[in-house]
């Protein structure tokens, strides 16, 4: 729908549904009928500054697209979230219209679920005001501010404004799959419960007074809930069989591995050594087929003196198939401080089903006890390992590609540039998800997106920049590695030990507020009742919008340490920032980005920098989809179709060839 036409059908429903309403007599009398006036009243009013700045950005955004045939950035984000927002509140509202005079119509419910949109708005258009800021202070092109003053002042902004209504009745209005929804919404229940569950309003501030200042140690258990045994198991049971599913230890002894340039020369790789020196680097082999190489001795080695049955088929009658010309190596996600390659399980077995092909997914310690390098040099070393031994992976590595997600995509990129540093042989290419390529606190219009998003808000983001660049340094220790078991007890409990301790210290630290504190609160509370926003409420300090308007403010102020070392600069952390001689030689890069994620900025900038040097890019912007849609991709069609297309990307690495050459076939011995 043209966007005139949303601006201009939102109008008209606001007029029919107050004419409506104040026909009815039955209904002239109501407290919610009132608030449910005053309510479309506001609309109204969001709707034509809304205009007005959709129009602003859609005569422009076009110029910070990566191309015309891939239309994607974080200002079209927006205005196509606002209009999201729009579209269900004209739905709303012509439901109101047609139905306030029935006998089922429920003026109280539909009230409080209007006001809930209405207040969404509002803090939508406060975030295009923001971003036009960012509009008017940024280079042609560019999305990242480079003034940091800028970006310090949007923090400023971002801890004090009210996010509750986007994890109440408006959770993933912009998301697209109901089970994605579904999944959502069991999620934010599983923070809280009793009243909670049934009342979205009061499960929305809940989530928000939550979630904004929990530590670490939190968010690194919760995202690893997909490990916990009852999860895990019901994932296996709808994931595909695979014949090798191995874990794998290797020692950390010195590779020598031929030089790229001069396969007669041999280069050196250490082991990793970055902060309590050489230690194992673990890995998990998948395979659909048992391929030759992959039940020998010599591979079983690493694998320890038990090997679970269920790790490897093998059998006199079963037949090995031959070796693959084709080697995947993968480095999972999870903002470089969580998850292991067993919460990316299901996909990757789907993966080696669809490209025939041995994966080896690489488990690297976790910050923030290992923060940078460590990560980076253990997959690193798993990479050359991987090309070492290639043989008892079940490939000859004719063609090899890295995959990863998140971090893992921001991992995939800086291994090649470590590898063509190194001289060692570069991956043939890299398919990178919604990767990190950016790891500074610099503002961009996706990354306000962080605002409305329940899984990766602001404050998350800046904590994963803290622990993997090794701002908080107390933290490094030599990670212990557990059993499979052992680890997914010890997660599960400290998960339901976190809840209950974070639930008492909310609780006291609620009854120990100041009155004031508490007046503040109850405003935010019963924003949804009166969605104006309170001058008073407002921080000192230089306007970031325009007179007259202000967001609403919550009560739960989001405490962010907004990280600053060096470190966030290295290229080797924060690949956008590599000098042009350190990317001339990556091998082609295919960049699958989500539109409605924080970090959709990341992939468009990367792929603008890689492209104006000459380097083989490709960016593929999926719409509808969050943050981490691959981990998703058995709840929807949406995020398998999403999963697919990178499976295409993985299969176009293995099979470009020159036309003439001779095709790569399997290898029998």
């Amino acid at each position: 729908m043209d966007h005139r036409t949303v601006y201009s059908t939102l109008e008209a429903v606001c007029v029919e549904t107050i004419a409506a309403l104040t026909r009815l007599e039955s209904l002239r009398c109501s407290d919610a009928t009132a608030r449910l006036l005053v309510t479309m009243t506001h609309i109204q009013e969001h709707g034509r500054a809304v205009e007005g700045l959709v129009t602003g950005f859609a005569a422009v955004y076009h110029h910070f697209d990566f191309d015309p045939q891939t239309p994607g950035n974080g200002y079209r984000t927006l205005v196509k979230v606002v209009h999201s927002c729009i579209l269900h509140i004209i739905q709303k509202g012509r439901y109101i219209a047609t139905n306030c005079g029935g006998v089922f119509f429920r003026v109280e419910h539909n009230a409080g679920e209007m006001q809930t949109y209405c207040v969404a708005l509002c803090q939508l258009r406060a975030l295009l005001y923001l971003a036009q800021r960012l509009l008017g202070e940024n280079q042609h092109g560019q999305l990242y501010s480079q003034d940091r003053e800028l970006s310090k002042r949007f923090v400023k902004e971002y801890t004090s404004m009210h996010k509750a209504c986007f994890y109440g009745r408006c959770l993933g209005f912009q998301v697209s799959g109901v089970s994605i929804l579904s999944t959502g919404r069991a999620a934010l229940s599983f923070f809280t419960s009793g009243k909670y569950v049934v009342d979205p309003e009061l499960r929305g501030a809940e989530f928000e007074r939550i979630t904004q200042n929990l530590d670490m140690h939190f968010w690194k258990t919760f995202w690893n809930i997909t490990e916990t045994e009852l999860i895990s198991s019901l994932a296996s049971i709808t994931s595909n069989i695979v014949q090798v599913n191995l874990m794998l230890t290797v020692p950390g002894e010195p590779l020598v591995l031929p030089l790229s340039s001069d396969p007669n020369l041999s280069v050196t790789v250490s082991p990793p050594l970055a902060h309590w020196g050489p230690g194992p680097v673990h890995m998990r082999l998948i395979s659909h087929s048992l391929r030759q190489g992959q039940d020998s001795a010599e591979l079983l080695v690493f694998s320890g003196p038990e090997t679970p049955l269920r790790s490897l088929t093998v059998g006199p009658r079963l037949q090995r198939a031959c070796l693959s010309p084709w080697l995947l190596v993968h480095f999972h996600g999870g903002g470089f401080v969580a998850q292991t390659s067993k919460s990316h399980e299901s996909y990757l077995k789907s993966w080696s089903r669809d490209l025939n092909v041995p994966i080896l997914s690489v488990d690297y310690s976790l910050a923030p006890e290992a923060p940078f390098p460590r990560a980076l040099e253990e997959c690193f070393y798993a990479y050359c390992w991987a090309l070492k031994n290639c043989n008892l992976l079940g490939s000859t590595a004719e063609r090899v590609c890295l995959a990863g997600d998140s971090a893992g995509g921001n991992l995939c990129i800086t291994v090649s540039m470590k590898a063509m540093s190194h001289g060692v042989r570069a991956p043939d290419g890299i398919m990178a998800a919604y990767p990190a390529t950016l790891l500074t606190t610099d503002a961009s219009p996706s990354r306000l997106l962080t605002l409305i998003d329940p899984v990766l808000p602001l404050s998350v983001l800046y904590k994963c920049i803290t622990a993997y660049t090794g701002a908080d340094s107390g933290s490094v220790q030599q990670v212990q590695q557990l059993d499979t078991l052992s680890a997914l007890g010890q997660d599960t409990a400290l998960l339901l030990r976190d809840i209950t301790q974070g639930a008492s210290s909310w609780l006291q630290s609620l009854l120990q507020e100041k009155p004031a504190a508490q007046a503040s609160t109850s405003r935010a509370t019963n924003g949804l009742r009166d969605p104006t926003p309170h001058s008073e409420d407002v921080q000192e300090g230089p306007r970031e919008f325009p007179e007259g308007f202000e967001p609403l403010r919550s009560g739960c102020l989001a405490e962010i340490r907004t990280p600053c070392t060096p470190v966030m600069n290295n290229p080797f952390v924060s690949p956008l920032l590599a000098p042009d001689s350190l990317l001339k030689g990556l091998p082609p890069v295919h960049l699958v980005a989500s539109a409605l994620d924080a970090l959709l900025d990341d992939s468009v900038m990367f792929a603008k920098k890689l492209r104006s040097i000459g380097q083989p890019v490709t960016l593929t912007v999926i719409e509808d989809l969050p943050h981490g849609f691959l981990s998703l991709s058995q709840l929807s069609k949406e995020t398998q179709e999403a999963s697919n297309l990178c499976v295409g990307r993985i299969r176009e690495v293995f099979v470009h060839e020159p036309a003439t050459a001779t095709p790569i076939l399997p290898l029998c011995l």
